[in-house]
């Protein structure tokens, strides 16, 4: 759509009766679903920025976000659902089409929205953003998507990995890998189900600037367990210390991992973050050292430039730079304690991050692993005596967890686990017989955050 045309839209012009008139919520999930799939822009920044531009309350903000988002999670199933009444295969049909069927979809089969106003107000999206032909092509297949059932009952008859692949509308080569690490097809469907439910955003209270009582007293909810983490019900970038830079969003599976990090520290330390941005970790990090001891040091390095400037809004620019981390000789000092907190397939983060299921592929797997096991490489060699590296991952796939592991210590013998049950002020969750953690977004009701410590002995 003409940039023009939709800032008008946004701002609530009123156009000439016989015009195309969708509902700004309807034309805005289009507008996010269309970029997001056919332009790469990511559903967490633009959405934001989308909403901020138009005139809507908070119902239809509301509306507008369970639509857009709920669209791109489930949008396998939509296809699979479309296809049934489409003359030609999925793929054949007009980038256009397939996005306005999957909202048009999406409002039908998962939400509480009449089926008439289901298909109406997505055929007059349809006029404005595709002209009348095809929005009468969209109002054919949606009227018949409506008179459909949509059980998918036929699906009982398929292999357990294909149909949970299209019930639960997840790529197959991510469900056979939670099959391989779960080992058990029901907790694999209660993952796959976890994943495509809205998650309220956690934040946490970075020491010194804000406090859990503060968060609280506007209106957060304590996380049970946490000392600085709170569930929020609004709009994070409408809530004051989050404005203010005094807290930020961070699941709850983030702030365990800064934690049981900061459980292994002592007086005096100097800390690497190595892959920093964009900054929830290197801030709650750098805070709470600051109030904890005077005489540590910090340093937290991003190599993508515009993601270290947003490291730099939440930590001391002194304490930002950014190199290239797979290279020691980058840096001119060592550490005791480095965090890896790796770029990854991000497989734990997808009920947050709903196009990423659709952008991750097994050639990115292979290209992350090296990546991974580049910056372990490095991160030993940057580590002194007695230091402990913390690797990361918010990706469950054994390549990138169980696999880093045994390469990591069969290629440096003097590197052994420290089992993260034997720290008195670790969390508790998810660890497992060998002292690494696995959390579950089912089980644990955050992301699928990997951590592993490694103790340099001698």
């Amino acid at each position: 759509m003409q940039g023009s045309l939709l800032e008008d839209l946004l701002l609530g012009k009123v156009y000439q009766l016989g015009k195309p008139n969708p509902s700004q919520s309807r034309l805005v999930a289009y507008e996010l679903v269309y970029q997001v799939n056919r332009e790469g822009a990511f559903a967490n920044i633009r959405l934001p920025e989308l909403l901020a531009k138009s005139k809507m309350d908070k119902a239809d903000k509301a509306f507008t976000t369970e639509l857009t988002y709920g669209s791109l999670r489930m949008q396998g199933r939509h296809d699979y659902i479309a296809t049934k009444f489409l003359d030609r295969m999925f793929t054949e049909v007009d980038p256009k089409i397939q996005d306005l069927l999957r909202i048009g979809i999406h409002q039908i089969t998962q939400m509480r929205v009449a089926d008439h106003a289901a298909v109406s107000e997505t055929v007059e999206v349809a006029k404005l953003v595709a002209g009348e032909s095809k929005a009468s092509y969209v109002n054919a297949v949606l009227r018949k998507v409506a008179a459909s059932s949509n059980d998918l009952a036929e699906l009982a008859d398929l292999p357990s990995l294909k149909r949970l692949s299209i019930a639960y509308s997840h790529p197959e080569w991510i469900v056979s890998s939670f099959y391989d690490q779960i080992k058990d097809w029901v907790e694999v469907e209660k993952l796959l189900a976890a994943n495509n439910l809205p998650a309220t955003p956690d934040i946490v209270a970075w020491p010194g600037k804000s406090s859990i009582t503060e968060l609280i007293q506007l209106g957060a909810t304590q996380i049970s367990g946490f000392s600085n983490g709170a569930n929020l019900s609004g709009i994070p970038s409408e809530f004051d210390p989050i404005i203010q830079r005094r807290a930020g969003v961070q699941d709850r599976g983030s702030q365990i991992v800064v934690e049981n990090f900061l459980a292994t520290a002592t007086v005096g330390q100097s800390w690497l973050d190595m892959c920093a941005g964009p900054g929830g970790k290197a801030a709650y990090l750098f805070n709470s050292l600051s109030q904890t001891d005077s005489a540590a040091t910090f340093l937290a390095n991003e190599p993508i430039p515009h993601r270290a400037e947003l490291v730099k809004r939440v930590v001391n620019n002194q304490q930002v730079v950014s190199f290239d981390a797979t290279d020691p000789s980058n840096f001119s000092l060592t550490f005791d304690r480095i965090l890896v907190d790796a770029p990854c397939t991000g497989l734990g983060a997808l009920r947050r991050r709903p196009e990423a299921r659709w952008r991750r592929n097994i050639n990115d797997l292979k290209e992350l692993v090296t990546l991974q096991r580049n910056l372990l490489s490095s991160a030993y060699k940057l580590l002194n005596s007695n230091g402990i590296i913390a690797y990361v991952t918010c990706s469950p796939h054994v390549a990138e967890t169980r696999g880093q592991v045994l390469d990591f210590l069969d290629q440096y013998k003097d590197m052994n686990i420290l089992p993260l049950n034997i720290l008195p002020n670790a969390h508790k969750q998810g660890i497992l017989s060998d002292g690494t953690m696995q959390l579950w977004t089912h089980q644990d009701q955050s992301d699928g955050m990997f951590m592993v410590l490694f103790k340099k002995v001698g």
